[in-house]
């Protein structure tokens, strides 16, 4: 592999806490390596636009703290045609570009992946998501800072829905992947979280409900993935559902949406960020290329592209049922979409 003297750094898709504390870790450790680090704004938009400028350590001072990304983010449909990433390559070229950092989810590992194939690029990605759904690492980037914030929600949720004797359907995000809806209904012990996994019975769920009423609980919460692209699914479709099955329930829907991505990023998830930007720079100083830095029972480690986006992360439920039982007074369960 060429020698590296200039790497590029972007963010791409949905910003997700933590995603600064990455770039920050990326910028440091790439200029501690004696290259010089250029920031791509607005992602592969940006790259396409030529919104690319030098970074240096004052770049990123006082920025771990911070939620979002510094160097904003967008989604681009010209990246997805060949004409588009001729012209995201030739600023490349122009700006003296050797390898990128790429730090997304699922489409913007993707989008490297095409991009490195294609010019014979070195790129390596960052799991940067809140949903938690990337193949080959334990947690991603901004997952524990969103799981957090649900639950600080959902507590104050619990607080109104004790007080009027009702059902509240939370909605979470999450894409394809239920571990937002999962782990928070544990953390909150909330009476039943759906997860897009497999398919709800909404008798069972009523049921469920109505038996965690009967032994003295004044309200019951349960936790729902978002719905599908074809909306079918989410916290108001089963709460309609209910509702019209079932009136003797009183239910109320709370959407959280995009509140879960902002924030102050968590303990956690900062010291995650900065060790994998850290370990990016370090795998192409070791001349790895296309590669993912993920995280598996608490060591670093290298994971394909092509094995990253072409898989999903998939939940252990029988773990997490055994969990469950050992406390014999929570009635918590998992109910599948």
């Amino acid at each position: 592999m060429a020698k590296i003297n200039t790497i590029g750094v972007l963010t791409s898709g949905g910003d997700a806490p933590g995603m600064n504390a990455a770039i920050r870790a990326v910028t440091r450790a790439a200029i501690y390596n004696g290259w010089k680090v250029k920031g791509i704004y607005r992602g592969w938009e940006g790259l396409i636009n030529n919104e690319i400028k030098d970074f240096s350590s004052e770049s990123v001072s006082g920025t771990i703290n911070r939620g979002g990304t510094i160097l904003r983010t967008a989604r681009s449909k010209d990246f997805m045609n060949e004409e588009g990433r001729a012209r995201a390559y030739e600023n490349i070229k122009a700006h003296g570009i050797d390898a990128l950092i790429v730090i997304g989810g699922n489409g913007s590992l993707a989008g490297a992946q095409v991009i490195a194939s294609e010019y014979d690029l070195p790129c390596v990605g960052l799991p940067g998501t809140i949903d938690n759904d990337l193949y080959g690492t334990d947690t991603t980037i901004g997952y524990d800072t969103a799981l957090n914030t649900i639950m600080e929600c959902v507590d104050k949720i619990r607080d109104t829905a004790n007080s009027h004797n009702r059902i509240f359907f939370v909605e979470v995000m999450g894409r394809d992947a239920g571990f937002l809806a999962q782990n928070a209904a544990i953390a909150t012990g909330a009476e039943a979280a759906i997860i897009p996994e497999d398919r709800t019975d909404v008798d069972q769920l009523a049921t469920f409900i109505g038996r965690g009423v009967r032994k003295s609980k004044n309200s019951s919460i349960v936790l729902v993935s978002e719905s599908k692209k074809d909306g079918s699914g989410g916290a108001q479709y089963y709460a309609d559902r209910l509702v019209h099955e079932y009136p003797e329930f009183e239910a109320r829907v709370t959407i959280l949406g995009h509140l879960q991505r902002g924030g102050s990023p968590t303990a956690k998830d900062r010291i995650l960020a900065s060790k994998m930007g850290a370990t990016a720079i370090e795998a192409l100083s070791e001349g790895q290329r296309n590669v993912m830095i993920g995280i598996k029972n608490g060591e670093l480690v290298y994971v394909p592209f092509k094995k990253a986006i072409a898989h999903q992360q998939q939940m252990d439920l029988k773990d997490m049922l055994l969990k469950l039982k050992m406390n014999p007074d929570n009635h918590y369960t998992i109910l599948p979409t």
